[in-house]
């Protein structure tokens, strides 16, 4: 009896039918989470990339206004959704700011726009990059002038594997007006420059 249970075990040790199926079934969960992951991760990379590009065309459009009307600004950050697309706008928060630089170098926000979020408040400090201003290049001649403009998106995983609720990707960009020294918000209840 005790050769029969040896010779059996022995079989079963040196069989090899069913091992690729086994090795499959413990791997499998791990191979679909990798491939879960990546798409969701792949997905949020091409939201932060246009959410780049989105905050680039936001900043270029603006700096070309010298006069910027409530219809124009609508139109502006409207943009913003046409770049994003083919991904849903509504998760997306636009803010476009102009930024006052006195000669003491104090910066404060001039007007504010936003689309589904909070405009910065007018006359608030503003922080500007320490680079920025210091070096020279932006301002020859003061008060000086920034367009700041900010976009955010909400991004929801498909899978969830990041976690519960949504992943902010956010980008922010100054610019100096091209056309004139400043733009000219009368909707804001701004003076001229």
């Amino acid at each position: 009896m005790i050769s029969r249970l040896a010779t059996i075990y022995r079989r079963f040790i040196a069989s090899t039918r069913g091992v690729a199926a086994i090795e499959f079934a413990m791997i499998m969960p791990v191979l679909m989470v990798i491939f879960l992951g990546s798409y969701d991760g792949g997905r949020a990379i091409a939201i932060y990339m246009k959410v780049r590009s989105a905050t680039y065309t936001l900043d270029a459009i603006t700096n070309q206004y010298t006069t910027i009307q409530s219809s124009d600004m609508q139109a502006i950050v409207g943009a913003t959704s046409v770049v994003l697309a083919p991904y849903s706008s509504t998760p997306v928060v636009v803010v476009i700011s102009q930024i006052k630089i006195n000669t003491g170098g104090k910066a404060t926000v001039s007007w504010s726009y936003a689309l589904n979020g909070t405009p910065l408040a007018q006359g608030s400090t503003a922080t500007i990059p320490a680079g920025l201003v210091a070096s020279g290049n932006t301002c020859g001649t003061y008060p000086c002038y920034l367009i700041f403009g900010q976009v955010r998106y909400t991004y929801t995983p498909l899978f969830g594997f990041f976690g519960s609720g949504g992943i902010t990707l956010a980008d922010s960009l100054y610019v100096t007006p091209r056309s004139s020294a400043c733009i000219f918000y009368p909707p804001g209840n701004v003076p001229p420059c």
